[in-house]
């Protein structure tokens, strides 16, 4: 009678054995298949976020094939800059290619128009502390009233920034680049090219 007893107990153990390990195997499976479909999800948020890029450079670069201002000559301007800049004066700016002018480190618009705006570089400050955050700021200089046309905040005190947008803008207006306390700026990179056909363009 023990013996028996004994032999239904190994076998109710050996059940129970047998349910948990079907159940850690059917939990395993699970996991591996959420891992596929998080993975699954990633990839197809980034083939998203390429094709929308992808669209938007090529309508960018068929707009400005179709930009034809006076004289066949696209306004555009390239800015590479290297160097300190001081807390709330204008990065001291001067164009390596382009015919967009740049005066006192100032952007003159030259057109009524439609600009694509690229941006890249890298921002270091070692004023931060907890109560101030460094910003790097592009707008209309010399009009404290208009507002930032765009901002970053870094949340580190060496970070890469990088802006690739449109903006409407009109002329005559001064677009500049500033941070909000002193800061050291390397290898960045500014682009401003007009998009949209000509309006209105100074004289």
């Amino acid at each position: 009678m023990d013996k028996a007893a004994d032999t239904e107990l190994k076998s109710h153990e050996h059940q129970r054995d047998l349910e948990r390990e079907a159940a850690e195997k059917e939990w395993r499976s699970w996991q591996r298949g959420q891992l596929r479909r998080n993975t699954l999800h990633l990839v197809s948020a980034a083939a998203q976020w390429v094709l929308l890029l992808a669209c938007f450079i090529y309508l960018a670069i068929d707009a400005l094939q179709l930009a034809k201002p006076a004289g066949d000559q696209v306004p555009w301007s390239h800015v590479k800059f290297t160097g300190k800049s001081v807390k709330g004066i204008a990065i001291n700016l001067s164009a390596e290619r382009g015919s967009i002018p740049i005066r006192n480190g100032s952007i003159i618009i030259p057109c009524d128009g439609l600009y694509l705006v690229s941006l890249k570089g890298d921002i270091s400050s070692s004023e931060l502390d907890k109560k101030h955050s460094l910003k790097l700021i592009l707008g209309k200089n010399g009009d404290e009233n208009s507002g930032a046309l765009w901002e970053q905040t870094l949340q580190h005190n060496s970070e890469t920034v990088y802006l690739i947008t449109v903006f409407y803008l009109f002329a005559p207006c001064n677009i500049a680049l500033w941070t909000n306390t002193n800061a050291t700026i390397t290898d960045l990179s500014f682009s401003l090219v007009l998009l949209s056909p000509i309006f209105y363009c100074l004289r």
